[in-house]
């Protein structure tokens, strides 16, 4: 019998979910399924490898020197499957995907055109919701992946860099600062602002960037917090204030003259979007091709 691959990823993941229960629910198969193959890799090695009890597993001192190789083995079928994804034209599959609302809403849109003529075999699901939410269904394996604004601390987790975004400041029309390229740092907080709510990623970008520069949130005269970009947008439309959001959110009204997009003299709101899955699930190959796809192209 040769070593298994699929026999390493299954001990990886009952590794690192502790139980052979978690593990079965994580890779989509039975306790009894999992439980044999385990056996089988403990066979060939000719040793234990966990030790059983009624309250979680135990890796022996095998178990212990197998898990690293385990756990390489896993990173390396990731990293060569995003090498190869590239390569790979005619993928079929149906992706489930979580976007976070400045994503989902208007970064994401003018990929998907892109990448459907590309690889027109795959078709995309995707949920716009919080980062919350993308958890709880990726936990629930209703989703194969997410995309957020900022890192997920989760033990459960892996968090990726996908894609690069900055934000800039967004002035109506007819603002004092209008017609302007750029702005200094106190002609902005001397203007009222209408925000996203507290806890959201652009809202941590924003606050993150002003507080390094010296300038307490006390400072700012926020007028109205909101709890979407869309509803931002139509507030700065009419006028209530000014406010810091990706420029790809406001396009359209660019384009229709209603904003204008402006740098902050030294201040810059670089953030990076990333990808979110469960440590013990492998992505399929067409999640990872579009990941790579994000990569390449969404910058």
């Amino acid at each position: 019998m040769a070593l298994n691959y699929h026999q390493l990823h299954i001990f990886y993941t009952v590794a690192e979910r502790g139980s052979f229960s978690a593990a079965a629910q994580a890779l989509h198969m039975t306790q009894p399924a999992v439980t044999m193959q385990i056996q089988a890799l403990e066979d060939y090695f000719g040793c234990k490898l966990l030790v059983r009890s009624t309250k979680k597993i135990e890796l022996t001192e095998a178990g212990q020197t197998l898990l690293p190789f385990a756990r390489k083995s896993v990173e390396m079928i990731r990293e060569t499957e995003q090498a190869m994804s590239r390569y790979t034209s005619m993928l079929e599959g149906r992706l489930q995907l979580g976007a976070s609302l400045t994503i989902g809403e208007y970064v994401l849109p003018r990929l998907l055109g892109p990448f459907g003529q590309r690889y027109p075999h795959i078709s995309i699901v995707m949920k716009v919701m919080n980062t919350t939410q993308i958890i709880e269904e990726i936990v629930g394996h209703q989703l194969n992946f997410g995309l957020v604004e900022a890192p997920v601390q989760h033990p459960d987790m892996v968090s990726e860099p996908v894609m690069e975004d900055e934000l800039k400041l967004i002035v109506p029309a007819g603002h004092p600062l209008s017609g302007k390229k750029t702005a200094t740092l106190e002609e902005v907080v001397s203007y009222p602002f209408v925000l996203r709510e507290k806890g959201s990623g652009t809202r941590q970008v924003m606050e993150a960037e002003f507080k390094r520069r010296g300038v307490e949130m006390s400072r700012v005269q926020t007028v109205m917090e909101l709890g979407s970009t869309g509803a931002v947008k139509s507030a700065v439309e009419a006028g209530i204030g000014i406010t810091i959001i990706s420029p790809s959110s406001v396009k359209h009204e660019q384009a229709l003259g209603l904003m204008e997009a402006l740098d902050i003299d030294g201040v810059s709101f670089k953030r990076e979007f990333y990808s979110i899955h469960l440590k013990s699930t492998l992505l399929p190959v067409s999640a990872v091709t579009f990941l790579t796809f994000l990569r390449e192209y969404g910058g």
